[in-house]
């Protein structure tokens, strides 16, 4: 993840157990709280208006044509609570992101490969929804992009850090990150129990966040976007929370 290796590296994953790089790492280990209880339901009131409401916008800008299913956009999740992983600080909210020099860090100590697989096909310029994960109430903060394309993450050498790996080898390292810098913050917090109601009504009627990975791989700390979810999630700050 983005930070110092020291204090972001970790609580950027959504797993509890996983609290390496800001983002990534805890993907795999744990699943965010809120993610993987079942027991969160939806607000009243679900999706449908308002996945056709935005259909009708989007129709009338394309055409009515259908988008092909290609990921351009990207989910992060960071923790933004204080949480101790071999004796790191794993937090990393976006105002910690805000406060870096020219409000751009490295995001690193992504461990899973899958994860490691979606920093590597990250590209310049491509935007990201900033999450916070594995805390009280988890959701959607703010937006990023990509300032530097996918290069050796140097936590996986380093022996004090928290990510690091003695079975990775600096001529071929296993482990990468990026650069990202803050874009802007959303115009509302966009709370996951929000984006739930959304992708199970989707589900339902075939709406654009039906395959949406917070809910089908919800481990995982990075996650694609189609722009067609990009789309529609980000629409939603324009909406008075439920």
């Amino acid at each position: 993840m983005p930070w110092p290796s020291r204090k972001r590296d970790k609580g950027a994953v959504s797993d509890k157990k996983e609290p390496d790089a800001k983002i990534a790492k805890t993907e795999e280990e744990s699943p965010d709280k809120e993610e993987e209880e079942k027991s969160t339901k939806p607000p009243a009131g679900s999706s449908k208006s308002g996945w056709k409401n935005w259909k009708k916008t989007k129709e009338s800008d394309t055409g009515g044509e259908e988008s092909k299913t290609t990921y351009c956009h990207w989910l992060l999740k960071s923790e933004p609570e204080s949480r101790l992983e071999k004796g790191v600080d794993v937090k990393f909210s976006i105002d910690d992101l805000k406060a870096e020099p020219n409000q751009t860090t490295f995001w690193d100590g992504v461990r899973n490969y899958q994860a490691r697989n979606f920093l590597r096909a990250m590209k310049l310029g491509q935007q990201a929804f900033f999450y916070h994960s594995n805390c009280k109430e988890p959701g959607i903060v703010g937006i990023v992009k990509i300032v530097k394309e996918a290069y050796p993450d140097h936590t996986q050498f380093d022996q004090k850090d928290p990510h690091y790996d003695s079975s990775s080898r600096k001529e071929n390292p296993k482990w990468s990150m990026v650069d990202v810098q803050f874009v802007r913050m959303t115009k509302r917090f966009i709370p996951l129990s929000e984006i739930k109601a959304h992708y199970l009504a989707h589900k339902a009627d075939g709406g654009p966040l039906k395959n949406m990975m917070l809910f089908t791989r919800q481990r995982l700390s990075i996650q694609p976007l189609t722009q067609e979810e990009f789309d529609f999630v980000l629409s939603l700050e324009e909406e008075k929370p439920h």
